[in-house]
Parts: C-alpha cells; sequence; structure tokens
C-alpha cells in the first residue's frame, strides 16, 4: 500500500534486477535452442514436409503436419521461458503510486454532480409541483 505522503506517478519502491550469471548463461541456451528450432522449421517448410511434395520424408502427411505443429509449438515454449527468466532476473522490480478512481470518474460525473441535484428544496416542494402540473401558476 502506498505511504500518506505519495503523489500520483511517485516511485514507491524499486528494487534493482538481480542479474544472475545462470539466467544469462541458459537466456544464451535457450536462444541456441531457438535458433535451431526456427532452423528446423523453416527448413521443413521449405522442403515440403507438411505439403506432401517433398520426396526426403517417407512419413504421411499428418504426421509431418503434427511434427512441424509440434516444433512450432516448442518455439513459442522456448521464446516464452527467455522471456520469463529476462523479465524476472534483469528487469527492476518498480512499484508506482496510482491514483485510485471512485465510481462516479468512471461515468463522466463531475465531483460537484457526485450527489445529484435537488428537486426542491423542501419548503418550495409544493410550489414545484403546482408548476409542474399547471406551468401557469402564479404565486
Amino acid at each position: 500500500m502506498a505511504s500518506e505522503g505519495s503523489t500520483y506517478g511517485d516511485i514507491h519502491r524499486y528494487e534493482p534486477p538481480r542479474e544472475s550469471t545462470a539466467a544469462a548463461v541458459g537466456i544464451v541456451l535457450l536462444t541456441v535452442i531457438q535458433v535451431v528450432l526456427v532452423g528446423l522449421f523453416t527448413y521443413g517448410m521449405l522442403t515440403g514436409w507438411a505439403s506432401g511434395i517433398g520426396t526426403t520424408l517417407t512419413v504421411r502427411l499428418i504426421e509431418a503436419n503434427m511434427f512441424l505443429g509440434g516444433v512450432l509449438t516448442a518455439i513459442f515454449l522456448d521464446l516464452a521461458f527467455i522471456m520469463l527468466l529476462y523479465r524476472k532476473e534483469f528487469l527492476p522490480d518498480v512499484m508506482i503510486v496510482k491514483k485510485r478512481r471512485r465510481k462516479w470518474e468512471d461515468l463522466y460525473i463531475r465531483q460537484e454532480d457526485v450527489d445529484g441535484k435537488k428537486l426542491a428544496d423542501e419548503d418550495q416542494l409544493v410550489e414545484t409541483i403546482k408548476r409542474a402540473v399547471y406551468p401557469y401558476y402564479k404565486k
């Protein structure tokens, strides 16, 4: 929770990244695996593994499609792990104070109109009803 003296946009907490060597090595290894998987997928598409055109692959068309789909899945999972490691180990943990909006601000109502407008004062209520029923009524 933000402290009482904080204003909108102030940094409430800042923790520098860990920048561990093991994470850097892991990112490099995952990047190498990523390049190999992208190369395999590209080679499979260019040689026609999934279209049945290629003569070098002796598996059926459905199995080739499943294989290339699995390679594509591995590509995106590997990329997700690279991004996860980078975000966790190399980006700082920053908490910025935000202004909490009240419900009436979501409805585009001005602050002075939050409680609404009175129909009339209590002592003028009868006069207001008379004017609403008969517009030409005089006091």
